[in-house]
């Protein structure tokens, strides 16, 4: 029967591909790859020598609907990114949306991703948490973070090594530099670091030594009530 699969890729470490990720690719009739280049590393090291093709946000609007068709004709196909898991700030909701509609099943792997490692190790509460990927980085990018004043989860973001003090920055502006933050650094690699506090020690520690690698910031809720939410003592 045809299937579509999601398949989790290492985000630094080859040791965290699991068993059945390798599997599932060395039974696919197609490999999605968001970089053959990158994947083809990949699949070399695991000895995977199936069928590869480009697919990526500058072409998968037009590529999907022939994705579709062999998929209907019986084939099975993975979707694979660069690194982590496909969807997740990366390409590979078009084609399962489409697959979906068009009744395919569709089936997604459990396995690596950079967002779970990074708030589970933060310190901060992860018990609910929303993930906002990358900021948009120009337009509407000030209006989002004024929306996110009053949100009381831990708030997971990406970002780049480039634009990471400008983000720290923005963030003390918008949030206060009291508010608690943790910076993970190439996670699973062997530079891996988490730096952890307020985001004013955060951003000095930054100022400081250069940011390099895959970034993930996990920020604290606003633990702070409304004015009008505060317990009155004349109220029972």
């Amino acid at each position: 029967m045809a299937t579509l699969y999601i398949v989790p890729t290492p985000v630094g470490n080859m040791e965290d591909m699991t068993l059945r990720a390798v599997r599932v690719l060395k039974e696919a009739d197609l490999i999605l790859a968001e970089d053959t280049r990158t994947s083809g590393i990949l699949l070399k090291h695991f000895d995977i020598k199936n069928q590869l093709m480009s697919h990526h946000k500058f072409n998968e609007h037009g590529t999907t609907a022939g994705i579709i068709e062999r998929l209907k004709a019986g084939q099975t196909i993975a979707v694979i990114s660069d690194a982590g898991t496909p969807g997740i700030s990366d390409p590979g909701f078009l084609v399962v949306r489409e697959a979906a509609k068009a009744g395919i099943e569709v089936i997604c792997l459990p396995g690596a991703t950079a967002c779970i490692p990074a708030i589970v190790s933060s310190g901060l509460p992860c018990d609910k948490f929303c993930f906002e990927g990358f900021l948009p980085q120009k337009k509407g990018r000030q209006t989002h973070l004024l929306a996110l004043q009053d949100e009381t989860r831990t708030m997971v973001f990406y970002e780049s090594p480039y634009r990471l003090l400008k983000t720290l920055t923005q963030f003390t502006e918008t949030f206060g530099e009291e508010r608690q933050v943790s910076v993970a650094r190439e996670i699973s690699k062997i530079h891996e670091e988490s730096v952890r506090g307020t985001l004013a020690e955060v951003l000095q520690h930054f100022t400081e030594k250069e940011p390099k690698g895959e970034i993930v910031i996990v920020l604290a809720g606003n633990d702070s009530k409304p004015q009008n939410e505060k317990k009155n003592k004349y109220n029972n």
